[in-house]
């Protein structure tokens, strides 16, 4: 009976040999190592993430209480969607100062700090829709001026302010849907010269003086609004479901128009002189007065002295001498 034979593999080759000797968790997890950022180094990766190459870093959908540690500049795209960051303290990515896309969707997020977003210069792409925000404080956005498509579709906003959103040259899409707001302040849109796309749907509008801005701003950008057509009043009563882009100017010709920026430039000018000259002259009219008041009460005193009677020098009696009889016996 032959004897079982087992095949020839021959020696084996150099680099499987080196790796039979090296210690076995070196072997088996330096696979897993490569496979955050496609490189041998897992230490760039933020914490709770998996990478991929070109700089992303999905943390979406693992139930995080805040911003991932570990952020750095080779982070590109970061997506922390479907977590639960309910606030952006000051600084959150700041170490992430080359990050060009921030996805926040769903995080049921209510607060975040004026200077949550600093540092982020080169963000071109921020998505913020679907959580819980009622108000943005002044300056939010300001260090993002090379911010091109900002998403704050499904908040609860019912105002933003200018001041909140700032100058941002480069902004071409704007979602503001399906919040509350009534209106949107003057001047909001003034700082958007490169706006293209801006979407309002699901707001319930208010037809009254402070819609103008927006109503001239739809007349004037038809194109930019895609669903312009759509926009439909929910009060007051009478203009309930008129749609917007149908209230010409003429429309709010009753409204006081708001002042523009050299009226209040003069406003600003002028003030501090128009107060300066008040107060002089209630100075010299109070002064003036004075020494109205001041001379009428010496010609009540003079008349009052010349209507008084001049007393009478006693007559001498018989036996009395005359003062003048007794200095001539003198």
């Amino acid at each position: 009976m032959r004897s079982p034979s087992f095949p020839s593999w021959g020696p084996p080759p150099p680099l499987q040999l080196l790796l039979l000797l090296l210690p076995w968790p070196v072997w088996t997890q330096a696979p897993a190592a490569a496979a955050s950022w496609g490189t041998p180094s897992a230490l760039d990766c933020p914490e709770a993430c998996v990478c991929a190459r070109g700089g992303q870093a999905n943390c979406s959908d693992r139930a995080l209480p805040a911003v991932p540690g570990g952020l750095n500049r080779r982070v590109r795209v970061l997506l922390l969607n479907h977590n639960r960051v309910h606030a952006l303290p000051p600084g959150a990515f700041v170490d992430a100062g080359a990050l060009l896309r921030l996805d926040l969707r769903e995080n049921g997020l209510r607060w975040v700090h004026a200077r949550a977003f600093w540092g982020l210069g080169a963000l071109e792409q921020l998505d913020l829709s679907a959580n819980q925000l009622e108000a943005l404080l002044p300056g939010t956005f300001a260090p993002l001026r090379a911010l091109r498509a900002l998403s704050l579709a499904e908040n609860r906003l019912a105002r933003l302010e200018p001041a909140a959103l700032g100058a941002l040259p480069l902004l071409r899409a704007l979602s503001l849907q399906d919040n509350d707001l009534p209106a949107l302040a003057s001047g909001l849109l003034a700082g958007l010269p490169a706006l293209s796309t801006l979407r309002l749907r699901g707001n319930p509008w208010t037809c009254g003086c402070a819609l103008r801005p927006l109503c001239a701003w739809l007349r004037g950008h038809p194109r930019h609004a895609p669903e312009a057509e759509t926009l439909l009043c929910v009060s007051p009563g009478r203009l309930t479901l008129s749609p917007l882009t149908a209230f010409p100017d003429a429309a709010f010709s009753h409204c006081a128009r708001p002042l523009a920026v050299q009226d209040l430039a003069v406003v600003y000018a002028l003030g501090p002189v128009s107060f300066l000259a008040s107060l002089a002259a209630c100075l010299a009219l109070g002064s003036a007065f004075t020494a109205c008041g001041a001379r009428h009460r010496r010609r009540r005193r003079r008349r009052a002295a010349a209507r008084r009677p001049q007393r009478r020098q006693p007559d001498p009696g018989p036996g009395t001498a005359s003062p003048a009889a007794t200095a001539a016996q003198a």
